[in-house]
Protein backbone atom coordinates (compact mmCIF):
# COMPACT_ATOMS: atom_id res chain seq x y z
CA UNK A 1 0.00 0.00 0.00
CA UNK A 2 1.26 3.09 -1.03
CA UNK A 3 1.14 6.78 1.13
CA UNK A 4 -1.10 7.99 -1.41
CA UNK A 5 -3.41 4.86 -1.03
CA UNK A 6 -3.58 5.72 3.01
CA UNK A 7 -4.46 9.21 2.15
CA UNK A 8 -7.30 7.90 0.07
CA UNK A 9 -8.23 5.43 3.09
CA UNK A 10 -8.39 7.87 5.13
CA UNK A 11 -10.93 9.75 3.33
CA UNK A 12 -12.86 6.69 2.37
CA UNK A 13 -13.49 5.55 5.90
CA UNK A 14 -16.39 8.13 6.62
CA UNK A 15 -17.72 9.04 3.43
CA UNK A 16 -20.62 10.69 3.99
CA UNK A 17 -18.49 13.12 6.33
CA UNK A 18 -16.37 13.66 3.74
CA UNK A 19 -19.07 13.79 0.91
CA UNK A 20 -20.29 17.25 2.99
CA UNK A 21 -16.90 18.62 3.41
CA UNK A 22 -16.71 18.97 0.09
CA UNK A 23 -20.22 19.95 -0.54
CA UNK A 24 -19.09 23.14 2.18
CA UNK A 25 -16.41 23.22 0.20
CA UNK A 26 -17.52 23.74 -3.24
CA UNK A 27 -20.27 26.16 -1.94
CA UNK A 28 -17.90 28.38 -0.51
CA UNK A 29 -15.92 28.48 -3.44
CA UNK A 30 -18.76 28.81 -6.08
CA UNK A 31 -19.84 31.92 -3.66
CA UNK A 32 -16.65 33.48 -4.09
CA UNK A 33 -16.37 32.83 -7.63
CA UNK A 34 -20.07 34.21 -8.51
CA UNK A 35 -19.89 37.38 -5.82
CA UNK A 36 -16.18 38.59 -7.01
CA UNK A 37 -17.41 37.88 -11.03
CA UNK A 38 -20.47 40.19 -10.19
CA UNK A 39 -18.42 43.22 -8.96
CA UNK A 40 -15.99 42.85 -12.01
CA UNK A 41 -18.96 41.88 -14.37
CA UNK A 42 -20.64 45.34 -13.35
CA UNK A 43 -17.84 47.13 -14.32
CA UNK A 44 -17.07 45.33 -17.36
CA UNK A 45 -20.48 45.70 -18.38
CA UNK A 46 -20.55 49.61 -17.56
CA UNK A 47 -17.09 50.37 -19.31
CA UNK A 48 -18.82 48.25 -22.17
CA UNK A 49 -21.94 50.75 -22.17
CA UNK A 50 -19.67 54.07 -22.13
CA UNK A 51 -17.37 52.60 -25.00
CA UNK A 52 -20.84 52.09 -27.32
CA UNK A 53 -21.87 55.39 -26.40
CA UNK A 54 -18.26 56.87 -27.56
CA UNK A 55 -17.87 58.17 -23.87
CA UNK A 56 -14.52 59.16 -22.91
CA UNK A 57 -14.82 61.26 -19.76
CA UNK A 58 -17.64 61.29 -17.64
CA UNK A 59 -18.41 63.65 -14.93
CA UNK A 60 -20.91 62.84 -12.38
CA UNK A 61 -20.92 62.94 -8.48
CA UNK A 62 -21.34 59.80 -6.88
CA UNK A 63 -19.65 61.02 -3.00
CA UNK A 64 -20.78 59.41 -0.22
CA UNK A 65 -24.04 57.71 -2.43
CA UNK A 66 -24.80 54.65 -3.91
CA UNK A 67 -26.01 56.41 -6.89
CA UNK A 68 -24.84 59.85 -8.41
CA UNK A 69 -26.47 62.81 -6.87
CA UNK A 70 -28.37 65.17 -9.54
CA UNK A 71 -26.54 69.07 -9.92
CA UNK A 72 -27.01 71.87 -11.95
CA UNK A 73 -27.17 71.33 -15.80
CA UNK A 74 -25.71 74.39 -16.07
CA UNK A 75 -22.41 72.98 -14.88
CA UNK A 76 -21.85 71.54 -18.27
CA UNK A 77 -21.48 75.09 -19.43
CA UNK A 78 -18.01 75.75 -17.91
CA UNK A 79 -16.41 72.60 -19.65
CA UNK A 80 -18.03 72.59 -22.76
CA UNK A 81 -15.50 75.00 -24.38
CA UNK A 82 -12.38 73.59 -22.97
CA UNK A 83 -9.78 72.75 -25.68
CA UNK A 84 -9.78 69.00 -26.20
CA UNK A 85 -13.31 68.71 -25.21
CA UNK A 86 -15.66 67.72 -28.95
CA UNK A 87 -18.72 67.17 -27.94
CA UNK A 88 -21.16 66.78 -24.14
CA UNK A 89 -24.10 64.96 -23.31
CA UNK A 90 -26.33 65.72 -20.19
CA UNK A 91 -27.88 62.77 -18.12
CA UNK A 92 -30.19 62.05 -15.60
CA UNK A 93 -29.75 58.53 -14.18
CA UNK A 94 -32.07 57.39 -11.40
CA UNK A 95 -32.67 54.29 -9.63
CA UNK A 96 -36.08 53.60 -9.67
CA UNK A 97 -39.14 50.88 -9.35
CA UNK A 98 -41.41 50.15 -12.22
CA UNK A 99 -44.46 48.05 -12.06
CA UNK A 100 -43.39 44.74 -11.46
CA UNK A 101 -39.37 45.29 -11.40
CA UNK A 102 -38.72 46.53 -8.15
CA UNK A 103 -35.19 48.22 -9.69
CA UNK A 104 -34.55 49.40 -12.99
CA UNK A 105 -32.08 51.99 -14.68
CA UNK A 106 -33.90 55.03 -16.27
CA UNK A 107 -31.92 57.04 -17.97
CA UNK A 108 -33.13 60.49 -19.14
CA UNK A 109 -30.92 61.77 -21.77
CA UNK A 110 -30.38 65.15 -23.44
CA UNK A 111 -32.66 65.08 -26.82
CA UNK A 112 -30.16 64.84 -30.24
CA UNK A 113 -26.57 63.97 -28.68
CA UNK A 114 -24.39 60.98 -28.84
CA UNK A 115 -25.95 58.67 -26.06
CA UNK A 116 -28.97 58.42 -28.70
CA UNK A 117 -26.53 57.18 -31.53
CA UNK A 118 -25.62 53.61 -30.07
CA UNK A 119 -29.12 52.65 -29.74
CA UNK A 120 -29.92 49.66 -32.16
CA UNK A 121 -33.96 49.42 -33.11
CA UNK A 122 -34.59 45.70 -32.95
CA UNK A 123 -38.36 47.03 -33.31
CA UNK A 124 -40.57 50.70 -33.28
CA UNK A 125 -39.30 53.66 -33.35
CA UNK A 126 -37.70 56.85 -31.46
CA UNK A 127 -39.58 59.15 -29.63
CA UNK A 128 -40.52 62.11 -31.99
CA UNK A 129 -39.20 65.02 -30.32
CA UNK A 130 -38.17 65.53 -26.58
CA UNK A 131 -41.45 65.87 -25.49
CA UNK A 132 -43.10 63.14 -26.75
CA UNK A 133 -44.45 61.40 -23.55
CA UNK A 134 -42.61 57.83 -24.89
CA UNK A 135 -39.71 56.03 -23.74
CA UNK A 136 -37.63 53.51 -25.32
CA UNK A 137 -36.89 49.92 -23.79
CA UNK A 138 -33.58 48.06 -23.62
CA UNK A 139 -34.15 44.59 -25.25
CA UNK A 140 -33.69 43.43 -21.32
CA UNK A 141 -35.68 45.74 -19.91
CA UNK A 142 -38.79 44.89 -22.39
CA UNK A 143 -38.23 41.53 -21.34
CA UNK A 144 -38.53 42.11 -17.67
CA UNK A 145 -41.39 44.34 -17.57
CA UNK A 146 -43.04 41.60 -20.33
CA UNK A 147 -43.98 44.88 -22.86
CA UNK A 148 -44.40 45.12 -26.25
CA UNK A 149 -44.33 48.67 -28.82
CA UNK A 150 -47.93 50.19 -28.15
CA UNK A 151 -48.20 49.30 -24.20
CA UNK A 152 -47.74 51.83 -21.43
CA UNK A 153 -45.05 52.19 -18.58
CA UNK A 154 -45.71 53.78 -15.20
CA UNK A 155 -43.05 55.84 -14.22
CA UNK A 156 -43.90 57.36 -11.01
CA UNK A 157 -47.11 58.63 -11.40
CA UNK A 158 -46.83 58.79 -15.45
CA UNK A 159 -48.22 56.43 -17.88
CA UNK A 160 -45.11 56.55 -20.97
CA UNK A 161 -45.78 54.80 -24.65
CA UNK A 162 -43.40 52.55 -25.08
CA UNK A 163 -42.24 53.51 -28.92
CA UNK A 164 -39.18 51.30 -29.51
CA UNK A 165 -37.33 48.53 -27.99
CA UNK A 166 -33.75 48.41 -28.91
CA UNK A 167 -30.51 47.23 -28.14
CA UNK A 168 -27.71 49.13 -26.68
CA UNK A 169 -24.78 46.95 -26.89
CA UNK A 170 -24.06 46.28 -23.38
CA UNK A 171 -25.86 44.96 -20.51
CA UNK A 172 -26.42 48.43 -19.18
CA UNK A 173 -27.91 49.38 -21.78
CA UNK A 174 -30.06 46.83 -22.60
CA UNK A 175 -31.71 46.74 -19.00
CA UNK A 176 -32.38 50.65 -18.88
CA UNK A 177 -35.73 52.04 -19.52
CA UNK A 178 -34.66 55.91 -21.71
CA UNK A 179 -36.18 59.04 -21.94
CA UNK A 180 -35.94 62.28 -22.83
CA UNK A 181 -33.93 64.48 -20.06
CA UNK A 182 -36.56 66.92 -19.89
CA UNK A 183 -39.25 64.34 -19.53
CA UNK A 184 -37.39 62.73 -17.15
CA UNK A 185 -36.49 65.99 -15.23
CA UNK A 186 -40.33 66.56 -15.52
CA UNK A 187 -41.18 63.23 -13.80
CA UNK A 188 -39.01 63.21 -10.62
CA UNK A 189 -38.77 66.89 -10.02
CA UNK A 190 -35.20 67.36 -11.05
CA UNK A 191 -35.99 70.68 -13.05
CA UNK A 192 -32.65 71.70 -14.24
CA UNK A 193 -31.01 69.07 -12.79
CA UNK A 194 -28.43 66.02 -14.07
CA UNK A 195 -26.44 63.51 -12.56
CA UNK A 196 -23.75 63.08 -15.36
CA UNK A 197 -22.48 64.34 -18.32
CA UNK A 198 -20.47 62.25 -21.12
CA UNK A 199 -17.88 64.01 -22.47
CA UNK A 200 -16.52 63.00 -26.15
CA UNK A 201 -12.55 64.43 -26.77
CA UNK A 202 -10.85 65.70 -29.71
CA UNK A 203 -9.68 62.46 -31.97
CA UNK A 204 -6.53 61.73 -31.18
CA UNK A 205 -5.93 62.54 -27.30
CA UNK A 206 -3.95 60.14 -25.82
CA UNK A 207 -4.88 58.44 -22.05
CA UNK A 208 -2.09 61.12 -20.45
CA UNK A 209 -4.07 63.84 -22.08
CA UNK A 210 -7.25 62.49 -21.14
CA UNK A 211 -6.24 62.88 -17.53
CA UNK A 212 -4.95 65.89 -17.86
CA UNK A 213 -8.32 67.27 -19.31
CA UNK A 214 -10.19 65.44 -15.98
CA UNK A 215 -8.06 67.21 -13.81
CA UNK A 216 -8.72 70.87 -15.95
CA UNK A 217 -12.65 70.24 -15.34
CA UNK A 218 -12.20 69.17 -11.64
CA UNK A 219 -10.49 72.78 -10.78
CA UNK A 220 -13.79 74.48 -12.60
CA UNK A 221 -16.60 72.12 -11.28
CA UNK A 222 -16.04 71.36 -7.18
CA UNK A 223 -19.91 70.01 -7.54
CA UNK A 224 -18.78 67.07 -9.92
CA UNK A 225 -16.25 64.59 -10.93
CA UNK A 226 -14.48 64.35 -13.99
CA UNK A 227 -12.85 60.94 -14.13
CA UNK A 228 -11.66 58.56 -17.49
CA UNK A 229 -15.08 56.37 -18.58
CA UNK A 230 -13.42 53.12 -17.88
CA UNK A 231 -12.16 53.94 -14.01
CA UNK A 232 -16.08 55.77 -13.54
CA UNK A 233 -17.58 53.31 -12.21
CA UNK A 234 -14.95 51.28 -10.35
CA UNK A 235 -14.43 54.80 -8.21
CA UNK A 236 -18.26 54.75 -7.05
CA UNK A 237 -19.55 54.30 -3.75
CA UNK A 238 -22.24 52.00 -5.33
CA UNK A 239 -19.36 49.91 -6.37
CA UNK A 240 -17.05 50.13 -3.14
CA UNK A 241 -19.76 48.66 -1.19
CA UNK A 242 -20.83 46.12 -3.88
CA UNK A 243 -17.08 45.30 -3.45
CA UNK A 244 -16.96 45.15 0.19
CA UNK A 245 -20.06 43.12 0.53
CA UNK A 246 -18.67 40.34 -2.49
CA UNK A 247 -15.16 40.17 -0.58
CA UNK A 248 -17.11 39.79 3.00
CA UNK A 249 -19.62 37.16 2.08
CA UNK A 250 -16.43 35.13 0.33
CA UNK A 251 -14.45 35.52 3.27
CA UNK A 252 -17.08 34.24 5.47
CA UNK A 253 -17.50 31.22 2.96
CA UNK A 254 -13.72 30.20 3.06
CA UNK A 255 -14.10 30.53 6.55
CA UNK A 256 -17.17 28.14 7.08
CA UNK A 257 -15.39 25.57 4.53
CA UNK A 258 -11.97 25.80 6.25
CA UNK A 259 -13.58 25.28 9.44
CA UNK A 260 -15.79 22.27 7.57
CA UNK A 261 -12.21 20.56 6.62
CA UNK A 262 -10.76 21.50 10.32
CA UNK A 263 -13.79 19.31 11.82
CA UNK A 264 -13.33 16.77 9.24
CA UNK A 265 -9.77 16.37 9.63
CA UNK A 266 -9.88 16.39 13.72
CA UNK A 267 -12.88 13.78 13.81
CA UNK A 268 -10.75 11.52 11.04
CA UNK A 269 -7.70 11.88 13.91
CA UNK A 270 -9.69 11.03 17.15
CA UNK A 271 -11.59 8.17 15.10
CA UNK A 272 -8.26 6.28 14.03
CA UNK A 273 -6.27 6.59 17.11
CA UNK A 274 -5.66 3.05 17.00
CA UNK A 275 -4.52 3.16 13.21
CA UNK A 276 -1.96 5.60 14.33
CA UNK A 277 -0.53 3.45 17.13
CA UNK A 278 -0.16 0.43 14.55
CA UNK A 279 1.56 2.91 12.21
CA UNK A 280 3.88 4.08 14.89
CA UNK A 281 4.44 0.30 15.94
CA UNK A 282 5.43 -0.38 12.18
CA UNK A 283 8.29 2.36 11.99
CA UNK A 284 6.43 5.39 10.51
CA UNK A 285 7.55 8.38 12.05
CA UNK A 286 5.43 11.06 13.52
CA UNK A 287 6.48 13.69 10.81
CA UNK A 288 4.98 11.43 8.57
CA UNK A 289 1.30 10.85 9.85
CA UNK A 290 1.19 14.41 10.27
CA UNK A 291 2.18 14.51 6.91
CA UNK A 292 -0.33 12.07 5.74
CA UNK A 293 -3.28 14.13 8.10
CA UNK A 294 -1.99 17.35 6.17
CA UNK A 295 -2.35 15.86 2.89
CA UNK A 296 -5.18 14.33 3.24
CA UNK A 297 -6.66 17.77 4.23
CA UNK A 298 -5.36 19.50 1.13
CA UNK A 299 -6.43 16.77 -1.43
CA UNK A 300 -10.05 17.13 0.44
CA UNK A 301 -9.82 20.58 -0.17
CA UNK A 302 -8.15 20.72 -4.03
CA UNK A 303 -11.34 18.54 -5.03
CA UNK A 304 -13.65 20.97 -3.06
CA UNK A 305 -12.30 23.86 -4.59
CA UNK A 306 -12.70 21.99 -8.15
CA UNK A 307 -16.57 21.63 -7.42
CA UNK A 308 -17.08 24.86 -6.65
CA UNK A 309 -15.21 26.38 -9.74
CA UNK A 310 -17.17 23.98 -11.60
Amino acid sequence: MTFLDVIIRGLKRRPVRTGLTLLGISVGIAAVVALIGLSRGLVTSWTAGMKERGTEIVVSNFRGSLTPKPFPASTRDRIANLPGVATTCTILVDLMGIENAELMIVSGREWGCFAWDNLKLVSGRMPNDQNERAVVLGTNAADILKKKIGDTVQIETEELTVVGIANGGAFVENGSVILSLPLLQQITGNHDQISAIDVRVTPGMTDAGIRHLCDEMNRLIPEGRAEPAGEHIASSEGYRVISAMSWGTSLLAILVGVLGVTNTMLMSVFERKQEIAVLLALGWRPSRIVRMILWESALLGFLGGIIGVL
